[in-house]
């Protein structure tokens, strides 16, 4: 399914915007606004039952507590009043419904952009390798990789699968030819000759794993060396890669420190999305009542992911779209933070406020209570 949503929903929009402003840059904030607009009621969805439950929780809870202590003896009306209570605040788990329908399409844009043409694309091909006298009882299964859409001109992409005719098994001494084809079964190859410049996509081979069991040439030939584990890797360069955007050096480069140097473009766009996010988790308190628990979790979760992207690289193309997504996220929280809530939880959400004030000005100056002593300097 992500593979079918990549090739025909996002990559013609990809295309469109192209089209309009030859900027693979902008083509990817407007993909990604494009994209965030239409799942907008169910990013909606999400945002206005996390802040409802957020108000009605503490209350919920309660009254939850009471209705099993009081009907413990009777499971029955204790469901009903339990439904009962649903009904009156709504479910906790309505806000998770918006989020599964929309994940299909998010890991699709993911996945997109990890791709052709902002990214190099490669095809790992697992192999394994048995002496020559066992490999005549194995049974030799073709092997075709997953597809990818594989940019050859700045609008033209083309679905390009690595086969193995006689599977990923070989005997010592064996040799194997990968063929990298359309679904259609047009070579690779030929597709390249008839682009202007298509000798710069040609692929790379190398052998990622077991450079002692099979070694490859520079066209596909794969020949086994020894019995073992081995993986060989074709990888097609990405039309766009190397192209840059604003301060973005390259779209496609992956890594906040590489070859002994920082790349501070990438750092940028790290530190840009963990201020976004930090900043779009403050719009979502906007208005309620604090909650330490909640002020804490704010704090760390941007820091923590913002840090991950330091160990598990992504590349810039994919950091540049999560910055934009986080200020669309942003104001998108701040809008649906403005909204009138029902009656019911803006009566407990006024008397949350109250009692917040009133527990504020008993403290007195520096939070001290009334009756605490002052302390001694």
């Amino acid at each position: 399914m992500i593979g079918y949503i990549s090739d025909n929903l996002l990559l013609p929009i990809l295309d469109f915007f192209y089209g309009l402003v030859p900027s693979y840059g902008l083509a990817i904030v407007a993909l990604t606004v494009v994209i965030r607009l239409a799942l907008f009621p169910l990013s909606a969805g999400s945002i206005r039952s996390a802040r409802r439950m957020r108000i009605a929780q503490p209350v919920m809870q309660q009254r939850q507590a009471e209705i099993k202590a009081k009907y413990a003896n009777n499971p029955q009306k204790q469901q009903e009043e339990l439904g009962s209570l649903m009904k009156e605040f709504g479910s906790p788990l309505s806000g998770c419904l918006p989020l599964l329908v929309q994940m299909p399409i998010l890991f699709a844009l993911f996945a997109t952009l990890r791709g052709s043409p902002f990214a190099d694309v490669p095809y790992p091909i697992n192999l394994k390798v048995l002496p020559a006298e066992e490999i005549a009882a194995v049974e030799s299964k073709p092997f075709n990789s997953a597809s990818h859409s594989i940019f050859i001109t700045e609008t033209d992409h083309v679905p390009v699968i690595a086969s193995l005719e006689g599977g990923t098994r070989l005997g010592v001494g064996e040799t194997a030819q990968v063929q990298l084809h359309t679904k259609e079964g047009a070579s690779f190859t030929s597709l390249l000759g008839t682009v202007e410049h298509g000798d710069s996509f040609t692929p790379s081979w190398v052998v990622t794993k077991g450079e002692n069991v099979v070694k490859v040439d520079d066209q596909g030939r794969i020949t086994a060396l020894a019995p073992g584990d081995a993986t060989v890797e074709a990888r097609i360069p990405g039309l766009a890669a190397r192209s840059g955007f604003l301060f973005i050096k390259a779209l496609g480069q992956v890594g906040f420190y590489t070859d002994g140097a920082i790349n501070w473009d990438i750092a940028i766009l790290v530190g840009a999305f963990g201020a976004t996010l930090f900043v779009s988790q403050l719009l979502s308190g906007m208005g309620m009542p604090p909650n330490p628990q909640q002020a804490t979790a704010n704090k760390i979760t941007p820091v923590m992911i913002t840090a991950m992207f330091l160990f598990f690289p992504l590349p810039a193309g994919v950091l540049l779209y999560m910055v934009v997504a986080n200020v669309f996220q942003g104001v998108q929280t701040w809008l649906l933070s403005r909204e009138a809530l029902p009656e019911n939880l803006q009566a407990i959400l006024d008397k949350q406020l109250a009692q917040q004030t009133v527990t504020a000005n008993a403290s007195g100056p520096g939070g001290r209570l009334p009756f605490e002593p002052k302390s001694k300097k």
